[in-house]
């Protein structure tokens, strides 16, 4: 089953609104939209509105993704965000399970699978975050750890709504450190990722329309080998999202 390459640039926390709409107005020179590649840019929440007023004026065919949210619609939950509100933000695809969410604000797998199905009954694009430290890759459980992150985080899915869900593999010790797993570590992880979806769903076509992302430390002279992997279909980027000098090449990558 054909697949279509997705790229998705998460700003973390950088850029403010009139940053972003710099950088959008870069790759609106370079990028017209693709009928192989889907691109998507996750700002912080300060910028999401101005960063959809772009992209709905110059008639963009990028799409629109937060970094987080909360899994109640409303309430007393002061400082957060929920699903209904990213949605009258234009909002697209949210961002859940990151590495950083769970090793700075201690989100457990129980939290990452109540977001996310919380996202799908609000009609939002998960992608769903996994990825191993440094420690658990050197003891050689990285297999059997991204396979407990899948199954805890996919709990309570139904086959249909896993046709609406990303995920994405981010080892730990290669974001932001200038480390790369091989494209062949990156692969033999995203194919068990596949492998546990076909297990967990019982239907082959559920874990071959499953895009897989590669996530870490990804540029524009690695990405071509990595989308050449079968089982990886894309790459959640991190720092080298915030300049259209260093996404451009990315998405290029991606293109051919």
């Amino acid at each position: 089953m054909s697949r279509k390459l997705l790229v998705v640039g998460n700003w973390k926390m950088n850029l403010t609104a009139a940053q972003g709409v710099q950088l959008m107005q870069g790759l609106d020179d370079f990028f017209r939209g693709s009928d192989n590649v889907e691109v998507v840019v996750a700002p912080p929440f300060t910028a999401i509105h101005s960063v959809a007023t772009v992209i709905d004026f110059d008639k963009m065919r990028i799409g629109l993704g937060a970094q987080n949210m909360y899994w109640e619609d409303v309430g007393a939950y002061t400082g957060e965000i929920s699903p209904t509100m990213l949605k009258a933000a234009r909002v697209n695809y949210v961002i859940l399970g990151h590495s950083e969410r769970r090793e700075y604000f201690d989100e457990d797998d129980v939290v990452v699978s109540k977001k996310l199905r919380a996202a799908l009954k609000n009609d939002l694009l998960p992608i769903l975050c996994c990825g191993e430290s440094l420690e658990v890759r050197e003891d050689e459980e990285t297999l059997e750890y991204i396979e407990e992150q899948i199954r805890a985080g996919l709990k309570g899915v139904n086959v249909t709504d896993m046709s609406k869900v990303t995920i994405a593999y981010e080892p730990i010790w290669a974001i932001g450190t200038g480390k790369v797993a091989t494209p062949r570590m990156a692969e033999e992880v995203c194919a068990h990722i596949r492998h546990v979806i076909d297990d967990m769903f019982g239907l082959e076509s559920v874990a071959a329309q499953t895009r897989i992302l590669y996530g870490g430390s990804v540029k524009g002279d690695n990405a071509e080998l990595i989308f050449a992997e079968p089982n990886i279909d894309g790459a959640l980027v991190g720092g080298a999202a915030i300049s259209a000098d260093s996404f451009i090449p990315i998405i290029a990558a991606a293109m051919r």
